[in-house]
C-alpha cells in the first residue's frame, strides 16, 4: 500500500482507481436530495464535474433557501453522504470511518511555555502600520463604507476592543489543526497569553518555526511528540492527521479547559478533501465525549453564500453609479464577450441575494471541503452546539499567489472593488473574530443558517461590489498580471 494511502482515501473502484470526481458528484446528489430531488439527479447525470461543478455548488446553497429545516437537513445529508463514502486504508485493509482501526498510538504532550509579554491590547497590523483602538475603529468604518465588511464585523471587533481581557481566553485549550497554516490563529493566540494545542506534520521546519514563535509569546504550546519520544522536540514533533485520528482523540481529549477544535488545514487536491473529512471524523468523536465541545472554522470568501439585502443594495448603487468612462469601456467588452463579462452583480431589490465568487480555479476537491466545514457548521449550531465560522477575506497567502492565474486575478481586484488582504491582517483580524465568538456563544442566535454564515463576514468585497465575480475575474488576472511579473 502507498505511503500516500493511509488513513482516510477516497474509496477504490473495481479496478483500483480512487475517484475524486465520483465522490464528489454522489456527495452533492445525496445532500440535495432530500430538499431538492431535480437537482439531485442534475449533480449525478453531470459527466463533466471538474468544470460543471460550480452549477450544482450553487444549487446547495438555494436548495436550502427555502427554509432552515431544509438547510440543516442538506448539511446532515452531505455529511452522512461523506461518512459512508470515505473509507479508512489501514494494514489490515480499507474500512468505514466509523471502524477505523486503533492502532493504539500513543501521543506524549510536551508544553512550550513563552517568555514574552503578553499582548494586553487588540493590535492590527494593516499596510505597515501597527493600528490600536480608534485607529482600528477608523480602519473598520473605512471597509465597511468600501463594501469590504458586513456591518457585524465592526460591531464584534468593537467588542473585543471593549473587552481586551478576552484575548487571553481563560479556561480554553485552543487545538489548532494545521499549526502552521498562514490564516490560522496561532500566533495572535500566544501573543494574547492564550493556551494552544498544536497540530500539524512531522515536519522540522514547521516546528521549529512554532517553537520559536511559542518562547517569544505570552502563551503555552502544547506539542504532540511520540510517547517515549527521544530527540529535539522540532525532530520528534508533529502527528500524520490523516492517520491519526483515534491518537489525536485521546491526545486532545485530555487537554484542560473547554476545548475549541479549529479547522485550518489546507492541501492540495485531493488531499484537502481527505484532510477534511479527517477533521470532521475527528470532530464527531469528540464531541460525544465532550458536551461543550466549541468548533471553529474559517470560511472562504470564494464560495457560494446567501446574502443580506443591505449587500445587494450596496453592490446595485456600485453599479449604477460606475463613472462614464467605466460604462463606456464595458459595452465593447460585453458585446465581444457575447453578454459575459461585467455582469451585474445581483437583481436589483433582491432580498436575500445569492453571490457565487466560486473560483474554478481552485476545483471540486476544493469546493467539496470548504463545503464540509460549513454543513459541519450549521448541524452542530443547530444541535446546540457553540460554533464560530466567520468568512474571511480573500488573502495574498502562499497558496494562493503560487497559482499564478488566482495570484494575477488578486493583484487586479481593487480594481472592481474588492481589498485582497495581507496575510497578517487577516491572521489578527479573524483570531480577534475568533475571540468575540467564544465569549458570546457564538455570536447571536438567527432564525436561518445563511444568516449564522453572513454574521460577521469579512469578505474582502466581493459580496457587495458592482460585478459578478467570474465576470470580472478574468479582466482583474489580466490588469493584475504586469504586477505579479514585478
Amino acid at each position: 500500500m502507498a505511503e500516500d494511502e493511509q488513513g482516510v482515501v477516497f474509496p477504490a473502484d473495481a479496478q483500483g482507481r480512487r475517484s475524486t470526481s465520483d465522490v464528489g458528484r454522489a456527495v452533492v446528489a445525496d445532500a440535495l436530495r432530500p430538499v431538492d430531488p431535480t437537482g439531485a439527479a442534475a449533480a449525478e447525470r453531470e459527466t463533466a464535474w471538474r468544470s460543471g461543478y460550480l452549477t450544482h455548488y450553487r444549487r446547495l446553497v438555494e436548495a436550502g433557501l427555502s427554509g432552515p429545516e431544509q438547510a440543516t437537513s442538506l448539511a446532515r445529508a452531505g455529511l452522512d453522504s461523506v461518512r459512508d463514502r470515505m473509507r479508512v486504508a489501514a494494514p489490515g485493509g480499507e474500512v468505514s470511518l466509523a471502524d477505523w482501526p486503533d492502532d493504539g498510538e500513543q501521543l506524549d504532550a510536551v508544553e512550550v511555555e513563552g517568555t514574552g509579554d503578553r499582548v494586553e491590547e487588540l493590535v492590527l497590523p494593516y499596510r505597515g502600520q501597527r493600528l490600536r483602538g480608534p485607529e482600528i475603529r477608523r480602519r473598520l468604518e473605512d471597509w465597511l463604507a468600501d463594501g469590504v465588511v458586513e456591518p457585524s464585523v465592526v460591531e464584534s471587533v468593537d467588542l473585543v476592543l471593549e473587552h481586551p481581557e478576552w484575548l487571553r481566553l481563560e479556561g480554553h485549550t485552543v487545538a489548532v489543526l494545521g499549526a502552521g497554516a498562514e490564516m490560522g490563529p496561532l500566533p495572535s493566540l500566544l501573543r494574547w497569553g492564550a493556551r494552544v494545542a498544536a497540530v500539524d506534520l512531522d515536519r522540522p521546519e514547521v516546528w521549529k518555526r512554532l517553537v520559536a514563535l511559542a518562547q517569544d509569546g505570552a502563551g503555552t504550546l502544547v506539542v504532540p511528540v511520540p510517547q517515549g519520544h527521544d530527540g529535539a522536540l522540532d525532530e520528534v514533533a508533529g502527528v500524520d492527521l490523516l492517520a491519526g485520528v483515534p491518537a489525536l482523540e485521546r491526545w486532545l481529549g485530555e487537554q484542560p479547559g473547554r476545548l475549541v477544535l479549529g479547522n485550518y488545514v489546507y492541501a492540495d487536491g485531493g488531499a484537502f478533501a481527505r484532510l477534511s473529512v479527517a477533521v470532521d471524523e475527528l470532530t464527531t468523536r469528540l464531541a460525544r465525549s465532550h458536551d461543550d465541545l466549541a468548533l471553529a472554522f474559517l470560511a472562504t470568501p470564494t464560495d457560494v453564500f446567501v446574502v443580506p439585502g443591505e449587500a445587494v443594495d450596496h453592490a446595485t448603487a456600485a453599479y449604477d453609479g460606475r463613472s462614464g468612462r467605466a460604462k463606456t469601456l464595458a459595452r465593447p467588452l460585453r458585446t465581444l464577450s457575447g453578454g459575459r463579462l461585467l455582469q451585474r452583480q445581483y437583481v436589483p431589490g433582491t432580498s436575500p441575494g445569492v453571490n457565487d465568487s466560486l473560483v474554478p480555479q481552485q476545483g471540486p476537491n476544493y469546493a467539496l471541503a470548504k463545503r464540509l466545514q460549513r454543513w459541519r457548521a450549521t448541524v452542530a449550531r443547530r444541535d446546540g452546539g457553540l460554533v464560530s465560522m466567520n468568512v474571511a477575506p480573500p488573502t495574498r497567502t502562499r497558496s494562493v499567489v503560487k497559482n499564478r492565474a488566482l495570484a494575477a486575478a488578486y493583484a487586479g481586484a481593487h480594481r472592481f472593488g474588492v481589498e485582497v488582504f495581507e496575510p497578517a491582517t487577516s491572521n489578527v483580524l479573524m483570531a480577534a473574530l475568533l475571540v468575540h465568538d467564544l465569549h458570546t456563544g457564538g455570536g447571536p442566535a438567527h432564525e436561518h443558517p445563511w444568516q449564522d454564515e453572513a454574521y460577521a463576514a469579512a469578505h474582502g468585497g466581493l459580496w457587495r461590489s458592482a460585478y459578478a465575480q467570474r465576470s470580472a475575474l478574468g479582466l482583474a488576472a489580466v490588469l493584475g498580471y504586469g504586477a505579479t511579473r514585478a
